[in-house]
């Protein structure tokens, strides 16, 4: 199915000056800055504004996706849990899952081959864009709710364990330089 089938897509709020941070603001401000590379969303970091014409489908849900239509990377991060008061800033992209799982789609959009895929439709020759229209058209193949979460199930697995082997690495290399070390102090005396 096409993803405009399976999910609401709009752009992000689209502010018309730079965005100064206020303190005391009654809107967190969403933007590419706000996601790291492992694609999470740091939503305590976001600067604040004050926007007083906020309408009900402007804060983001948990569950929504947040897309970067720009830049070197055009992942997606999920929020996984409720951020109070947050709009997402132009050109980032809002995904408000409908029939699909919001943790099988975050999963299928940061596939290797569907970042291929959307990178061969990127419009603009200095700064790469996605289009709404061609995040619109992606194709997402879409299981049985219980096949969807095993396979955000298996695939948070395999990440951990991708965490875990370098965390063991890390400590092999440090374990490794100080016997390495403590051997060359021997030889020395």
């Amino acid at each position: 199915m096409r993803l405009a089938e399976l999910a609401e897509i709009r752009m992000g709020y689209p502010f018309r000056s730079r965005l100064e941070h206020e303190p005391d603001g009654n809107v967190a401000v969403i933007q590419m800055k706000d996601i790291d590379d492992t694609d999470l969303l740091h939503a305590q970091d976001a600067i604040r504004v004050s926007l007083p014409d906020v309408k009900a489908r402007h804060p983001l849900r948990e569950g929504d996706l947040v897309f970067r239509s720009r830049g070197r990377s055009n992942s997606v991060a999920l929020v996984a849990s409720p951020v109070m008061n947050a709009v997402l800033a132009a050109p980032m992209l809002l995904i408000r899952p409908r029939h699909v799982s919001p943790a099988y789609l975050h999963w299928h959009i940061n596939l290797r081959s569907t970042q291929t895929s959307l990178a061969a439709q990127a419009e603009g020759t200095a700064v790469r864009m996605i289009s709404k229209a061609a995040l619109e058209s992606l194709e997402v193949p879409v299981p049985d709710w219980e096949t969807q979460r095993r396979i955000v199930e298996t695939a948070g697995l395999a990440h951990r364990e991708q965490a875990l082997m370098a965390e063991i690495a890390s400590k092999r290399k440090w374990l490794l330089e100080r016997i390495l070390a403590s051997k060359a102090q021997e030889g020395t005396t």
